[in-house]
């Protein structure tokens, strides 16, 4: 069991001139020594960060943030456990009229694959996950 760092926190890891190691420093200071990963998705949504940005500059400063997290920490596939965690999640989310963001649930379903707790900025929509264990970082 581990810790699947979501999306938001790289982000702002990004934003705020963190590097991956010293993100990885201060999730162990706060939470413990446990294993590290992110999805998949979340690889996905840096991707997409970096080609939104603004300017040449600001792409190649987020994608070598991009890379150097993916050389830090390992990514977890989307395979076919995963997205039947997810399809009884989501109609049952759906159902009870609580649906998610597809990468959010995605990200969540990846963590509770594998029995991972989750690590994120936005505890709003990873607590609505039933059994997802949810570390908000503020």
């Amino acid at each position: 069991m581990g810790l699947l760092i979501d999306s938001t926190l790289l982000i702002h890891a990004e934003r705020h001139g963190l590097t991956p190691e010293r993100l990885v420093a201060e999730i162990v200071d706060r939470l413990g020594d446990v294993e590290l990963a992110i999805s998949a998705m979340s690889a996905g949504e840096l991707f997409h960060g970096c080609w939104r940005a603004g300017t040449p500059a600001r792409r190649a400063r987020r994608e070598e943030f991009v890379e150097t997290l993916l050389s830090a920490l390992p990514v977890v596939d989307i395979q076919l456990p995963v997205m039947r965690i997810f399809g009884e999640i989501d109609a049952r989310l759906r159902a009870g009229g609580k649906r998610l963001p597809t990468s959010d649930l995605l990200i969540a379903c990846t963590a509770l694959s594998r029995g991972d707790k989750i690590v994120t900025g936005n505890a709003r929509h990873f607590r609505r996950v039933p059994g997802l264990t949810v570390h908000e970082w503020t």
